[in-house]
């Protein structure tokens, strides 16, 4: 399904109802707003494993401007201000009032600039595997710690200059690092990649080296999860922790061992069981 928003078509898909029927009445349920990782990727990285949800809440799977089945509009309006308006126009277009916003990795990056931009626009904000401000040096080592030289060399090489060339290499060498467990190979194949929108973004010289959301974070007082992976080589848990260091006291922080980058790929069980248990007790 399509809906122009700020002046673009942008695509989502829909799993679970807002009214089920409960006896005499229809009880209205929760709507989650997941946003995908990438930059260039889409929401299928989240099918089927998010549908774990379906049971409790309804979930609005979205491909944000200029990524999957989203139009692109201008490349001058892939910023993460966009991005996060866009989030709450969107919502406001549909008639979704205080959603659960779950972002992971780069969706988390979104997720943040829709969180500060409209504080009082969201119930509850759930960020996996991100960082507030990046650390690129911390990033280089850990995938030398985990990869060698070859991995630390790669990385650095993409994301310091990010090319065509230098993202081909760095996802030959530097993929495989991203989880504890085998990556499921259809996963990858059913997004649509636009690695034009990640050169657009990635690097020091880009919008992500310039982001920083550590002082705004402080105006964010709707109920937050943080949850990270202790082997993470992408978003290493020094940045997850910065998050919660510039959040207001009482943000609820999820360390996974054994675990790299998205948490649910390497620990859905207990990954889906923190998520279950956060929004419990919001609701």
């Amino acid at each position: 399904m399509h809906v122009i928003v700020n002046g673009v078509r942008l695509f989502f898909d829909v799993e679970g109802a807002k009214l089920v029927a409960d006896g005499a009445n229809l009880r209205e349920r929760q709507t989650v707003i997941l946003l995908h990782g990438g930059p260039g990727a889409d929401h299928a990285i989240h099918k089927p494993a998010w549908s774990e949800l379906a049971d409790i809440a309804q979930i609005i799977y979205l491909d944000r401007r200029g990524n999957g089945r989203s139009d692109d509009g201008l490349p001058d309006r892939w910023t993460l201000d966009q991005w996060g308006d866009d989030v709450k126009d969107l919502c406001d277009a549909l008639g979704v009032q205080k959603p659960i916003v779950i972002g992971t990795s780069f969706g988390a990056f979104v997720a943040q600039s829709y969180a500060t931009r409209h504080p009082n626009h969201l119930g509850a904000l759930i960020l996996i595997s991100t960082a507030a401000k990046f650390d690129f040096e911390a990033m280089y080592a850990a995938f030398g710690a985990l990869g060698g030289a070859k991995a630390a060399e790669a990385a650095r090489n993409y994301w310091s200059a990010p090319t065509v060339e230098t993202r081909m290499r760095y996802h030959e060498v530097c993929m495989s690092l991203y989880f504890q467990t085998l990556m499921d190979p259809d996963v990858l194949s059913r997004i649509i990649l636009k690695n034009d929108v990640a050169l657009h973004l990635n690097g020091p010289a880009n919008e992500q080296g310039r982001m920083d959301f550590q002082g705004a974070l402080s105006n964010v007082t709707c109920p937050v999860l943080v949850m990270a992976g202790r082997e993470d080589p992408v978003t290493p848990l020094s940045m997850n922790e910065g998050i919660v260091a510039s959040l207001p006291d009482g943000a609820a922080f999820k360390v996974f061992d054994k675990c790299g980058h998205g948490v649910v790929g390497d620990r859905p069980e207990e990954a889906f069981a923190a998520i279950r248990s956060f929004i419990a007790d919001i609701t």
